[in-house]
């Protein structure tokens, strides 16, 4: 089975993060967001997978090295037209398409088996969502066949609360729909040109965690509901303590305070006299020290908090994060 990831965004909603590394590679928890998905794919029996490149390419290529397949964008070619400038390696049967900054624990299986069963040519996996101003949302009969769009509405205009995931499953004739140019967007082109072509495609609804991870709150939230186990990602690390975790190397000894949940990666120096407060994230190689106390917040791999500093509520980082990331497995 073949998929693509969409890795070639720029990610402006997470500046200044996004400065230093590409959107994908922003991370969560022990591993970049698409090193979580590529596992996903992996592990649903995804064995080719192709990614497009365009903000800082060489920084996923290094990463991931062979592990899959790159299409460089010069030019950004929308979210359709990129996956077309792949068709000569996916058009040979069912592919999938997931986004790179797609936190999820969706069942592949499940979703493959209802694209299928429905028989059209694309299946859109939807979620229901609390506030519909913050997602395009899909409209549909009583078989699941989609009807319609509407994008961000109002909730009391909202015909739907079935949130667009950006997961999909294509058969090869999708480029059929494809308009003749070169930049080309699902939304704007392809799925209006299905619908005013009576073409039938359906949606597969969810019950599993999603999140896209587009803004720096969504990063947060969706870090914590990672290390809560709300969505399920395999992650190493032992627990010391009840909703306690800590990677390989990292020694709690010198913490004088620790309300869970707390996450700590591999090697962290923790000073004298810390006060870590819940829910709370170290990544890998952060030197916390002596004295600082910490509470709801992120501290990116490789980060160092001075002595005496307070941080709460907050995302701290450093330059050369990439030089900082786990390395894959």
């Amino acid at each position: 089975m073949k998929a693509m990831v969409l890795a070639a965004g720029l990610g402006t909603r997470l500046r200044p993060l996004t400065y230093e590394i590409p959107k994908p590679m922003v991370p969560v928890l022990d591993r970049p967001v698409m090193a979580h998905i590529v596992d996903l794919l992996e592990r649903h029996g995804y064995g080719e997978i192709v990614a497009n490149l365009h903000y800082f390419p060489d920084t996923i290529r290094a990463y991931f090295g062979d592990r899959i397949v790159y299409r460089e964008e010069p030019e950004l070619l929308g979210t359709a037209g990129g996956v077309r400038n792949c068709a000569d390696f996916l058009a040979d049967d069912t592919f999938l398409i997931i986004s790179g900054d797609a936190l999820t624990d969706i069942d592949l299986t499940r979703f493959v088996k209802r694209h299928k069963e429905a028989g059209g040519v694309a299946t859109l996996a939807v979620k229901r969502v609390a506030d519909t101003r913050e997602f395009g949302v899909v409209l549909h009969d009583d078989t699941g066949r989609i009807t319609g769009f509407q994008e961000k509405p109002e909730p009391a205009e909202a015909l739907s609360d079935l949130g667009n995931c950006g997961i999909y499953l294509f058969e090869p004739r999708i480029f059929d729909y494809f308009p003749d140019q070169p930049f080309v967007d699902w939304a704007n082109d392809v799925f209006p040109a299905l619908l005013a072509q009576d073409v039938p495609f359906h949606i597969h609804e969810i019950d599993e965690y999603w999140n896209d991870v587009g803004s720096l709150g969504e990063l947060k939230d969706g870090t914590f509901d990672a290390m809560r186990g709300e969505l399920h990602l395999e992650v190493e690390g032992e627990p010391v303590a009840e909703d306690v975790i800590a990677g390989e190397g990292t020694s709690l000894d010198g913490a004088t305070l620790i309300e869970p949940p707390v996450w700590l990666g591999r090697d962290v120096k923790i000073g004298r006299d810390v006060r870590l407060q819940g829910p709370l994230v170290i990544g890998d190689g952060a030197v916390i020290g002596d004295g600082a106390a910490l509470k709801d917040a992120i501290v990116l791999p490789g980060t160092e908090v001075a002595p005496g500093g307070i941080l709460i509520g907050a995302i701290a980082g450093s330059t050369g994060i990439v030089d900082k990331l786990r390395p894959r497995a």
